[in-house]
């Protein structure tokens, strides 16, 4: 995707043995590229948020195991490097999914022969995420464009980010609407802030810089949208699913399915082969992060200098609860959207787009 009509991606491998990131936490107010040049520098990228995105948080990880393998390339480095990077979160599946895909990889290769064939593994990962996104747009068209054949116009919700920010490009859930305004529907986003995270106001930059029409609401307010019929779909990303088709995802997902039922509006998720866990056999048993309640107590922004500042609503000895996703199950959701195409939110459906995953 473009900023300012320069070509710019989330993640990218700089020539000198590092990795150059966006830092989320200064969006949507300032674009600034950090360095990672060392394991540690992933795993706090990750653990603080300065990257996130299911896909994207796969991607990082595996530049993660390329940076310590390229400081020490043994066995030991390999085992300590990813058992590091897995507890930074413990939701999103791509995580753990990359995570094996590179020790599948490199363990069988000798000590001090990995590096190189890390970084073109990590190289790999990405290129192949950005590629699904791209056909996660296309076929995510193929559901929205019938939805704006009535009167020429195809309002849509989301929820959180899932666009070009939060994958190695394109995006999830944002692919679809991005694949609309390229076809030239009229299209237009109504972006729910996602509090405490705020992570609606990065959907709301990432459009402004597309120039897709787009409306920043109260998450509290996408209940009386869906009910008086303002929106034609939902579509959310998803950090993990389920093999019966349950959806973890941002916090305030499933209230928004639940208000997309009782309206008649249809829900989809959009999601990469990456994001299914056909070894988790519904949500109750996704593990469900739970964040610091500073998230909660503090508001970050800007002051009227333009410098970053924070604000306390509440005292720091209250207590709050900051569970950083919820679970929708599968009975509220329309479709899932993958690079393979669609399909319901069953097992079966899920199975029948990946029938290699019967053995899972």
């Amino acid at each position: 995707m473009k900023t300012d009509d320069t070509p710019l991606r989330a993640i990218r491998p700089a020539s000198d043995a590092a990795v150059e990131i966006i830092d989320q936490t200064a969006l949507p107010h300032t674009c600034r590229i950090a360095r990672l040049t060392r394991l540690d520098d992933v795993a706090r990228a990750i653990r603080d948020m300065q990257v996130r995105g299911a896909p994207l948080i796969g991607v990082t990880a595996a530049y993660g195991v390329a940076l310590a393998l390229t400081a020490k390339d043994d066995d030991d480095t390999l085992d300590s490097a990813i058992a590091a990077l897995a507890a930074t979160r413990p939701t999103a599946v791509n995580l753990g999914w990359a995570l094996l895909r590179m020790r599948e990889r490199l363990a069988p290769l000798p000590a001090g022969s990995r590096a190189a064939a890390a970084w073109r593994e990590a190289d790999a990962i990405a290129g192949e995420d950005a590629a699904q996104c791209r056909r996660i747009g296309e076929h995510g068209l193929g559901l929205l464009r019938p939805l704006a054949t009535g009167r020429g116009r195809l309002d849509v919700m989301t929820h959180c980010n899932a666009g070009w920010l939060a994958a190695a490009d394109f995006g999830t859930a944002l692919a679809p609407i991005y694949a609309a305004f390229e076809a030239g529907i009229e299209t237009h986003v109504w972006v729910s802030e996602t509090r405490p995270r705020n992570q609606g106001l990065l959907t709301a930059w990432e459009l402004k810089q597309r120039g897709v029409p787009h409306t920043l609401i109260a998450d509290n307010a996408a209940g009386a949208l869906l009910a008086r019929g303002r929106a034609d779909a939902v579509l959310v990303g998803a950090d993990r699913v389920a093999a019966n088709g349950d959806v973890a995802n941002k916090i305030g997902t499933y209230l928004k399915a639940l208000a997309a039922r009782a309206a008649g509006v249809p829900f989809y998720v959009a999601a990469p082969r990456s994001t299914i866990d056909f070894s988790c056999p519904d949500g109750d048993a996704i593990p469900i992060e739970e964040r610091h309640g500073d998230e909660l107590r503090v508001v970050r922004g800007i002051d009227a200098t333009g410098q970053p500042a924070a604000a306390r609503m509440i005292s720091a000895d209250e207590a709050v609860l900051n569970p950083a996703f919820d679970v929708t199950p599968a009975r509220l959701i329309d479709a899932i959207i993958t690079e393979r195409g669609h399909c319901p939110a069953t097992a079966a459906g899920l199975r029948a787009l990946y029938p290699e995953a019967r053995d899972v």
